[in-house]
């Protein structure tokens, strides 16, 4: 089972202070805008999501389908089967991808602790 991707979306008080502190700790933009209060940072294969205004909380994030250049993998694993196998183990989910649907699509789940995990396929 191949999550994809892997990134921490970090909800952040300012968008353009926490940019200019990640600058600083050697990350580039690599996807997103300041206008859609969003940036992707990146440090070689390190994907970090800052967020101003549109997650309450932090959120482990993967996206199947892609690499960490958002390049689309010929193989993997499809958001649906992913939520499948979680539903068959009786993990409970937050909100749920439509099954009878192909393509983009996301669904989310809480660890034992309260960290919430986005699986968010693009493709």
């Amino acid at each position: 089972m191949n999550l994809g991707a892997f990134s921490v979306s970090l909800s952040v008080k300012d968008l353009t202070i926490s940019q200019a502190f990640y600058e600083n700790l050697g990350f580039t933009v690599f996807a997103g805008h300041l206008d859609q209060n969003y940036l992707i940072m990146k440090n070689g294969n390190v994907l970090i999501g800052l967020f101003q205004g549109i997650f309450e909380n932090n959120i482990l994030t993967f996206n199947p389908g892609w690499d960490e250049n958002a390049t689309k993998l010929d193989k993997f694993t499809d958001v649906r089967d992913l939520q499948k196998h979680l539903k068959s183990n009786q993990i409970p989910l937050i909100s749920e991808a439509d099954e009878s649907t192909s393509g983009p699509a996301s669904f989310m789940v809480s660890d034992p602790d309260c960290n919430m995990i986005l699986v968010d396929q693009h493709v």
